[in-house]
């Protein structure tokens, strides 16, 4: 199973905000959503989902186990948890959200927990989000990466994670990027502004495009209907070599998401 190119994510979306964001983006077509137990809006979005009427096997779901729920005690019970909340009987995607901070729960703990709970069929496919090197080489020296759907991390045009990208793209671990639009800071940019108007598109459809042509998910949240009709055509976008190499020249390392005592020791 591959991992869908364009969803929807709902980081700091809440109650009626979430609900209403998610049941616009399924009216207009998305089929991909992304939650996370910290994010305290999986209810809302599988009371969004339900209320849709569009069927299960048509939709990718996608949550998170948060760091307290790392152990192996925990980790499956609160997914099951988080699937009541869904309304749903699996999940497409189920994600490491943190790596434990000071590996309080070794790697190999939750990511065999992890496994585990696809083997009962409550999740597709598992995988992990904001690891680094090491920690990626610890996952799959658990689990194996045939077993890691994918790391989703903070990648935009700023922070292009290159090294990161490589080793994954490497050892067969796919890439899903998220604050993509960096927070919205690159939907100012000149060079960005620049390539948008040369092929007459939005700068969030350029910077989508852009990672989306790189081979990486993206998943960008928005409470706007024109918002998310816009953004969805950022797949039908083809970039030229040229915009390409203009985009790679604004990495600059400029990471917006390191929140203290969660992160880890970055590549």
């Amino acid at each position: 199973m591959t991992i869908p190119a364009f969803g929807l994510g709902t980081f700091r979306l809440k109650d009626e905000v979430v609900i209403a964001s998610v049941k616009n983006a399924l009216e207009l077509g998305y089929r991909t959503i992304d939650t996370a137990q910290i994010y305290d809006n999986e209810a809302a979005v599988g009371q969004a989902i339900a209320e849709s009427g569009v069927p299960r096997d048509a939709l990718f779901i996608t949550t998170k186990i948060w760091i307290e729920n790392l152990s192996k005690e925990k980790l499956v019970p609160s997914l099951i948890e988080s699937l009541k909340k869904l309304r749903t009987d699996y999940v497409d995607l189920t994600l490491i959200h943190w790596p434990s901070p000071d590996d309080a729960v070794e790697v190999e703990e939750f990511m065999s927990a992890l496994l585990a709970a696809k083997k009962q069929g409550l999740t597709r496919e598992i995988g992990i989000s904001n690891f680094t090197i090491p920690l990626m080489e610890k996952a799959i020296a658990s689990v194996g990466a045939e077993n890691i759907a994918t790391n989703q991390i903070e990648l935009s045009p700023y922070l292009q994670n290159r090294q990161v990208v490589e080793w994954a793209q490497q050892h067969g671990i796919h890439i899903t990027s998220y604050m993509t639009l960096a927070y919205g800071k690159a939907l100012k940019d000149e060079t960005i502004l620049r390539i948008a108007a040369k092929h007459s598109a939005t700068a969030a459809q350029v910077i989508l495009a852009w990672a989306m042509g790189e081979g990486y998910a993206v998943i960008p949240s928005s409470t706007k209907p024109e918002n998310l009709a816009s953004n969805l055509l950022a797949q039908d976008l083809q970039l030229d070599q040229e915009d390409k190499k203009a985009i790679a020249a604004l990495d600059c390392n400029d990471r917006l998401v390191s929140p203290e005592g969660l992160a880890p020791k970055w590549d």
